[in-house]
């Protein structure tokens, strides 16, 4: 792939360069510190691309491989022959470029994955990763970064963050606050996930009181281990504000066994999401909202290969309003956390970015999921300019399970300087335009977990 790939002047060529070697700070990814506490060279590049990557394996699906060869019994070679087929023609797809991209990042391979060249960059990338023992530890380094907040359920015991704290890596490995699960309260095994949260903070839940208890006992915790953010993705947001009284009573129905109505459950995510904002604001969390998502959309597939596989999809546009509630509630009560929204709906973006715009600390976060393509990157940034504050935007993440994944940093980048340098030429920016890529890249995210601000 050329090096110039993306920069479209002299003058965007001289930018990226001087943003190209900054550290990254990977505020939101779904790495698995065991993984990274472990450390074990991976054993081939099919098991390395391949394993955890649900962005490839949509990409195989809509092509027609068959799903042995996606998420089956199939040997890696014969998963990774099959990708490499299903890449040659994938015009377009970011997964052509971060394909090419991590192949020369991590193993200077410039030719094209494709059929003809699949068992040459096979054998080389596989004698790569044996000769360098090539592991987790080892692609976090050469991505140069600096930090890592992992997504960790509640009830997680994070004895590999602690490990990691303890054995004094250099890499910051910190969890993030995640709730999917303590707010699915009509989800089938929820008592069982209650009766799990009371166990490991030795509380028991029977009342909302004693639930709130166990959630602050839990943040606490998370804390300690250098928790910096929280976070929420479910496909659902309230539209009303249960009282405590009310969301009480919701509660104790679903402990007793009972169903609850739509009605019911939103207005008691409006109880929980209020109270956890004010938490947040108490302990210095970073507040991230992930909206718009629906999860598990072909059931069959979930029933067979289980989540996160590659069956979730754009969700229903949440109405402006119901965010604003929750926002403004927040803020009236106790001022908001810093906040940071994604919207997998890009036709939210510009509606969602000028609500966040009327509070202080909410910001629009990074291309999000079915987004972080070139024409998503180049939307948000902007739509950020249009209506909020490009200089403190906070840059790219990965949101993703694989630790190759950092290359998506170097294709922000190219595409920031880019989009940057059409305002330069164009007579439409004539500010410091080095500091404001660089401070997009990596300086305010770095700013944001060291000082809160």
């Amino acid at each position: 792939m050329n090096n110039d790939y993306l920069l479209n002047s002299e003058t965007a060529k001289r930018l990226y360069e001087s943003i190209r070697y900054l550290p990254i700070y990977d505020y939101h990814c779904h790495l698995s510190p065991q993984e990274i506490y472990e450390d074990r060279p991976f054993e081939n590049i099919g098991k390395l691309w391949l394993g955890h990557d649900h962005y490839k394996w949509r990409l195989m699906r809509a092509y027609g491989i068959d799903e042995e060869n996606i998420t089956g019994q199939s040997d890696w070679k014969e998963k990774f022959l099959a990708y490499a087929e299903v890449i040659e023609l994938a015009a377009n797809n970011p997964l052509y470029h971060w394909t090419q991209m991590e192949l020369k990042q991590f193993f200077a391979i410039d030719e094209p994955l494709n059929i003809k060249t699949a068992e040459e960059i096979w054998n080389k990338t596989n004698q790569i990763i044996k000769i360098k023992q090539l592991s987790p530890r080892k692609c976090i380094e050469q991505s140069n970064v600096k930090y890592i907040a992992s997504t960790d359920d509640i009830c997680d015991t994070l004895e590999f963050h602690i490990a990691l704290r303890k054995e004094g890596y250099p890499v910051t490995v910190s969890p993030s606050f995640r709730t999917d699960k303590l707010l699915l309260i009509r989800s089938n095994d929820y008592n069982n996930y209650i009766n799990k949260l009371s166990e490991i903070t030795d509380i028991k839940i029977d009342s909302l009181s004693t639930l709130k208890e166990a959630i602050k006992s839990r943040l606490l915790f998370f804390r300690e281990q250098g928790c910096k953010f929280s976070d929420v993705g479910i496909p659902f947001f309230p539209d009303e504000i249960a009282s405590e009284t009310e969301a009480e009573k919701i509660f104790t129905s679903v402990l007793a066994g009972k169903e609850i109505s739509e009605s019911e459950f939103l207005s008691f995510l409006g109880n929980m999401y209020f109270f956890l904002g004010k938490l947040y604001k108490e302990n210095g969390i970073v507040m991230q909202w992930h909206l718009a998502v629906e999860r598990n959309a072909n059931i069959n597939l979930f029933n067979e290969r289980g989540a996160d596989v590659g069956g979730d999809c754009i969700g229903d546009i949440i109405p402006i309003k119901h965010i604003i509630k929750i926002l403004d509630a927040i803020s009236k009560d106790s001022g908001l956390p810093q906040t940071i929204l994604y919207t997998l709906n890009p036709i939210m973006l510009e509606p969602l970015a000028s609500a966040a715009g009327c509070f202080r600390n909410v910001r629009i976060g990074a291309a999000w999921w079915f987004n972080d393509h070139k024409k998503g990157i180049e939307q948000t940034l902007e739509t950020v300019s249009n209506s909020m504050h490009l200089a403190k935007f906070l840059g790219m993440l990965t949101d993703s399970r694989s630790f190759l994944s950092y290359v998506r940093h170097d294709y922000f980048r190219r595409i920031l300087c880019s989009v940057v340098n059409r305002w330069v030429v164009n007579g439409e920016f004539i500010g410091d335009f080095e500091k404001l890529c660089k401070d997009i890249s990596c300086g305010n995210i770095e700013r944001l977990i060291r000082e809160g601000l």
